[in-house]
């Protein structure tokens, strides 16, 4: 078992930035590729960003590409989401997961662990 927990929604103005963190507990955090998913009101879950289990390797949504960025530290058990240039369109609640298998690694299915989210709100 994974247990996650996020941190660092919150309410800002477009075109500020939030950083959230996901620090986990239980089994070998550093066996996990971990992702950040969100999902807005009336809308499905969607992939975010994701990071490999040793944070060589970084992917992202199209939508968020330039503007977030996802980190790992592995001594600390915690994956972070920076987020710049915040939009309105990035409200939702953000999710972090965590991957063991990596056999699909850009939906949610793909994904064994979830925690409870973390809202963030911009306004315009």
């Amino acid at each position: 078992q994974v247990q996650l927990a996020e941190s660092g929604g919150g309410l800002v103005q477009a075109g500020g930035s939030l950083r959230l963190s996901c620090t986990a507990s239980g089994r070998t955090f550093s066996s996990y590729a971990m992702g950040w998913f969100r999902q807005a009101p009336g809308k499905e879950r969607e992939f975010v960003a994701r990071i490999t289990v040793s944070g060589g390797k970084t992917y992202y949504a199209d939508s968020v590409k330039g503007r977030f960025t996802i980190s790992r530290d592995n001594a600390k058990n915690t994956v972070y989401l920076q987020m710049n240039s915040l939009k309105p369109e990035d409200t939702a609640v953000y999710y972090c997961a965590a991957d063991y298998s990596g056999r699909s690694p850009f939906t949610r299915v793909g994904y064994e662990y979830w925690g409870q989210g973390t809202q963030v709100t911009v306004s315009s």
